[in-house]
């Protein structure tokens, strides 16, 4: 082992020139699938153009990655396309391979062990709900557990949705959940996801029918930078059909559906094969994010709402014993608001 090599983390490896030029042809094959052509060719010839000497500063696996998802983000303007390195050979997996019932079953287990990543369900103080969402699993695993989550959830006064650490999952997911917030007729079309490699359209349609009642009153839903993807389709759609106030930082801009693709035994590839088209809008939140309404640090994000929601619901027509508790909780939860800004401002400060 050279000097130079002996000075690399742990989680680092030299590279020479055979693997860099494999890599590169690697990924200059596998943008075929790019759901974007146009942006797919000019990547292509950018990539060409510098694999004759472009690279031979290039000495190590995560410079590679790092060096390469750099051009690749900032000529397709995509922060989804993206190279990963790994220390460890990648094992061999064919993604066309279809899903023995065995595995099924263990992902369905290991889906069931995060409670299909329904984290919390509960009543806050002020007959407040509370959902706190960590992915959105198809509804064929985690659909009873919506079911029982929403019928929980139907007597309160306002309901919170926090998606402030939800990077996605299944849209079908969101239709449902979607489905609870929204009127049953007529059914509403909310999201196409437009496969160019088949030239198929996945349309995405609110529910007609669900277990359980609908949900009617206010709902603010939680959002930070790792809100991505499917979460990102649920408030997009809320958003625009005016249903909830989003509260929080802008989303993570993560709109076209994809997969990873083994390029070498070291490294591998995300690229977005779909485009996510808003039926609603014609448009999209790719790169963009979606913006709060009432922009605040994530982590002050949950109080904010409370207060919000206090706020709405005192202005309203409510039972004495209901606006009392209302009242009495606005005042705690307020000061708790006030100390975590004064805690967020020292921590701050001593960063600087």
């Amino acid at each position: 082992m050279s000097p130079a090599s002996r000075r690399l983390p742990d989680d680092d490896l030299p590279l020479d020139a055979e693997t860099r030029t494999a890599v590169l042809q690697a990924v200059i094959e596998h943008l075929d699938h790019y759901a974007f052509p146009e942006i797919a060719q000019k990547l292509q010839a950018d990539l060409e153009d510098r694999l004759a000497d472009g690279y031979k500063d290039v000495r190590s696996g995560q410079q590679l990655a790092a060096t390469l998802t750099a051009q690749l983000q900032s000529l397709s303007n995509d922060r989804q396309l993206k190279l990963h390195f790994s220390p460890v050979p990648l094992p061999q997996l064919d993604p066309q391979q279809q899903i023995s019932p065995e595995e099924l079953a263990e992902q369905r287990l290991l889906s069931q062990l995060r409670n299909f990543d329904f984290n919390r369900v509960e009543r806050l103080r002020g007959n407040i709900g509370y959902l706190e969402l960590f992915s959105f699993e198809p509804p064929e695993f985690a659909g009873e557990t919506a079911i029982a989550a929403m019928t929980f959830l139907a007597h309160t006064s306002a309901l919170i949705v926090d998606l402030r650490h939800n990077r996605g999952g299944s849209p079908a997911m969101v239709a449902m959940l979607c489905s609870y917030l929204l009127p049953d007729y007529p059914p509403i079309h909310l999201n196409d996801l437009y496969w160019p490699g088949e030239d198929r359209v996945q349309q995405s349609w609110t529910l007609p029918y669900l277990p359980g009642q609908r949900y009617d009153q206010p709902v603010y839903v939680l959002i930070g930078a790792e809100t991505g993807s499917a979460a990102e389709e649920f408030v997009y759609n809320l958003k625009q059909l005016s249903r909830a106030t989003l509260v929080g930082e802008t989303t993570a801009g993560c709109a076209n559906p994809g997969r990873g693709y083994r390029l070498h035994d070291h490294f591998w590839m995300f690229i977005p094969t779909g485009q996510a088209i808003s039926r609603l809008t014609g448009e999209s939140w790719e790169g963009s994010g979606i913006l709060p309404d009432f922009k605040v640090p994530a982590e002050l994000a949950p109080q904010t709402a409370q207060l919000l929601a206090f706020k709405r619901l005192l202005e309203s027509d409510l039972m004495p014993s209901l606006r009392r508790e209302i009242e009495q909780t606005y005042t705690v939860v307020e000061a708790e608001l006030n100390r975590k800004q004064q805690d967020l401002v020292s921590q701050l400060g001593g960063l600087r």
